[in-house]
């Protein structure tokens, strides 16, 4: 390490530059240090070829960094990246691809799922054609084609290589029969009458960006590309099976005919967008919600059978990540779908690599904008960088300290205890509930911002759609992950997971009364809400749509509806009566009054549901005294305060009906010297200003019939 100079000579060893940095103010130096640039967001480009990718990242003002460097905020590959490799990002990384995505994005993993799916739901999964992979279904594929022998006909099968691209290895056969087991090979039934654009078939190159698996969100983009044969379409036959210009729609096979039209419009040449043939379809008194409808669904069903994998890898490849939390990986999908006679999509495959070269000015107009928005929806931030040291940091202190760790039970704890654990765990799921759930919406807000050309498909805003996907997505893991990933099956089912952020904020507000009345604590009181938030008012309304919408989730018992409604009209007769009540104690302490008692101070309790009913949940217990009914001997481990409590409280809502029904004048209040015995209702009923008030209005005419 070389030596520093000499305090004598250090004037003489600076340089020009260096000295400049310095200014002596007396017999201070202060250094002037050049501002760093903040706000910097790196990208690293290494492993694509593409340019129109480059040239959006300068664009969007991002820095490429250099090609060995491992911590730029966004990675981008032009093929599949290891599981290690996603493993290793940190949380304010991006890389564009997700593992597991092979499933659907490989031939064979793609007929393999379908083929599972299609058993379990025949009618959501016809969008695919009959495929069998060989040589494992080289027998099914044979008796196929024998039951066609019977009934005299003849259909056309194409083979694909299992891992192809780009149309290598495709070709068409029509004798069946004649085709052996050979290597891993798929072959697929032939779509013969497909919808023809100037008497040329056909596909689509529809684009897809999912930013996250967990949870999933889709989004379609609004343009693509109509990539078109380069000759008239016949019906397959013994003489055109080896046209490949006719049959094949694929770009790089096609290029290579002397017919294919390179043209600078989208609306002329071998290769148009798919906004120009919206307005096509539109032209021809053709369905156009129908068919973005039907688009959309395919779509999002195909990625409903690759999100158990997809989830599953995830996970494994990020363990400990918390749900919800921002993905370290986005993928940019091309379906490549064909119409048939009737304008329904068919899937033919999916490019998890779509190719991203600009051979013409329709490739660069429709791809930039694929990738330009993908990257605005994404939202990369320089201090996303930051934050994520700072809360590393925290949570590592957190660790070493023991903070935030729910102490564990020991085996000999008493039943208050197991009760006190189960409520501080229900409030911990609650409160990381609560956080993804602000946490998602502002993200929803963001989206919907900057969605640009793209729009979201999943989840989509229609509810009853919303629910037959879950169904599916349900489907899913039973047929997928059925024994295995038991976590992940569990947080499917759990009821919170379908709960909104006032729902949730119910939830623990009422564990917090729980929480005190365990405790043995004086409950406090709940402030008086307006004469709307009442049970006979839209309150009403409000508890029955959620509580049905609770019951569906958790089960589907619909007994928890009449549950919610009665305990409305209990509340509703309770106010009524006990305003009446109220003015008959107030008459008849004009007559019947004695001097006061000096009696001890009684103990105000507010039990859970006072004042105001609070609206919850079917998958939260309603209160801990539905517990302590299991366990009687708990009374005698609680403290002294909680028993005084418990006796002064109101009795049930049963009871209370029944005390109170209008019918049975027999029912009267004694007259005690005593406050707490002499308004019992009053002081469950009423909020504690009420009642102190009435109380002090009591002894007061007390004192004056006394003194009279």
């Amino acid at each position: 390490m070389p030596s520093l100079p000499n305090e004598s000579d250090a004037s003489s060893s600076l340089s020009l530059g260096t000295a400049l940095a310095y200014q002596s103010n007396g017999s201070n130096r202060r250094k002037i240090r050049k501002k760093r640039k903040s706000g910097i967001i790196t990208a690293n480009m290494a492993g694509t070829k593409y340019e129109i990718v480059r040239v959006v990242i300068e664009e969007m003002h991002f820095v490429k960094s250099r090609d060995d460097d491992e911590t730029a905020n966004l990675i981008w590959s032009d093929c599949a990246v290891q599981h290690e490799k996603i493993a290793e990002l940190r949380n304010y990384q991006r890389i564009n691809h997700f593992p597991g995505m092979g499933e659907i994005c490989r031939k064979d993993c793609l007929s393999r799922n379908m083929t599972k799916m299609i058993k379990c739901q025949p009618h959501e999964y016809s969008f695919i054609p009959r495929t069998w992979i060989f040589p494992a279904e080289y027998t099914q594929y044979q008796n196929y084609v024998k039951e066609l022998k019977k009934k005299k006909k003849q259909k056309t099968f194409i083979i694909k290589p299992a891992n192809g691209a780009m149309g290598h290895g495709i070709s068409l056969i029509r004798n069946g029969e004649k085709l052996q087991a050979q290597d891993h090979l798929i072959v697929q039934e032939y779509l013969d009458k497909p919808f023809l654009l100037e008497g040329y078939k056909f596909d689509l190159r529809i684009y897809i960006l999912v930013t996250s698996c967990d949870p999933l969100r889709i989004f379609l983009y609004n343009d693509g590309l109509v990539r078109m044969g380069t000759e008239k379409y016949h019906p397959p036959s013994e003489s055109n099976l080896n046209q490949l210009f006719m049959h094949l729609t694929n770009y790089s096979v096609n290029k290579h005919n002397e017919n294919f039209e390179r043209d600078e419009t989208e609306d002329r040449g071998s290769k148009r967008s798919i906004r120009w043939f919206t307005e096509f379809l539109r032209a021809n008194d053709h369905d156009v919600a129908k068919f973005w409808n039907d688009i959309s669904e395919l779509v999002v069903k195909t990625l409903i059978v690759a999100e158990p994998h997809v989830l599953h890898a995830y996970r494994m490849c990020r363990p400990g990540q918390q749900p919800g939390s921002n993905s370290v990986c986005f993928e940019v999908l091309g379906f490549d779908i064909i119409l048939d006679r009737k304008l329904k999509p068919w899937l033919l495959e999916i490019n998890r690599a779509p190719s991203f070269g600009t051979d013409q000015k329709i490739d660069y107009d429709v791809k930039k904008g694929v990738l330009l928005n993908a990257l605005k929806l994404l939202n990369i931030r320089a201090s996303d960088k930051k934050k994520n040291l700072a809360k590393q940091k925290a949570e590592a202190q957190k660790r070493l300290y023991g903070q935030g760790s729910m102490k564990r039970l020991s085996p000999g704890s008493s039943d208050w205890e197991k009760q006190r654990h189960t409520l501080e765990r229900r409030k911990e799921e609650l409160k990381e509930r609560l956080a993804q759930v602000r946490k998602q919406i502002s993200k929803e807000e963001y989206e919907n911002r900057h969605m640009g050309n793209y729009r979201r498909i999943y989840p989509p805003e229609d509810k009853p759609l919303l629910e037959k996907y879950e169904g599916l997505l349900g489907t899913a893991f039973q047929t997928f992950l059925a024994g295995r990933a038991a976590s992940l099956q569990r947080e499917m089912n759990n009821p919170l997971k379908r709960m909104k952020e006032e729902d949730i904020l119910d939830l623990l507000e009422q564990c917090e009364l729980d929480d005190e009345k365990l405790s043995g604590k004086s409950t406090r009181q709940r402030e008086p809400r307006a004469l709307s938030s009442m049970p006979e008012c839209t309150q009403t309304s409000k508890k029955k749509s959620y509580s049905s919408s609770n019951s569906s989730s958790s089960g589907g018992d619909s007994s928890s509806d009449s549950e919610e409604e009665k305990l409305v009209k209990e509340k509703k007769v309770s106010y009524d009566l006990d305003e009446q009540k109220f003015k008959s104690l107030e008459r008849s302490s004009r007559v019947h009054c004695k001097p006061p008692i000096k009696s001890r101070p009684f103990t105000y309790s507010s039990p859970s549901s006072s004042s105001t009913p609070i609206r919850r949940s079917v998958s939260c217990p309603r209160s801990i005294t539905a517990l302590n009914a299991q366990s009687p001997h708990m009374e005698q481990q609680r403290p002294l305060s909680s028993k005084v409590t418990a006796q002064v409280s109101r009795p049930s809502s049963g009871n209370r009906t029944n005390s109170l029904n209008r019918s049975s004048s027999s029912h009267r209040v004694p007259h005690t010297g005593t406050c707490s015995s002499m308004y019992p209702t009053l002081v469950s009923n009423r909020p504690l200003c009420s009642v102190y008030i009435c109380v002090i209005a009591h002894l007061y005419r007390c004192f004056l019939s006394w003194i009279a």
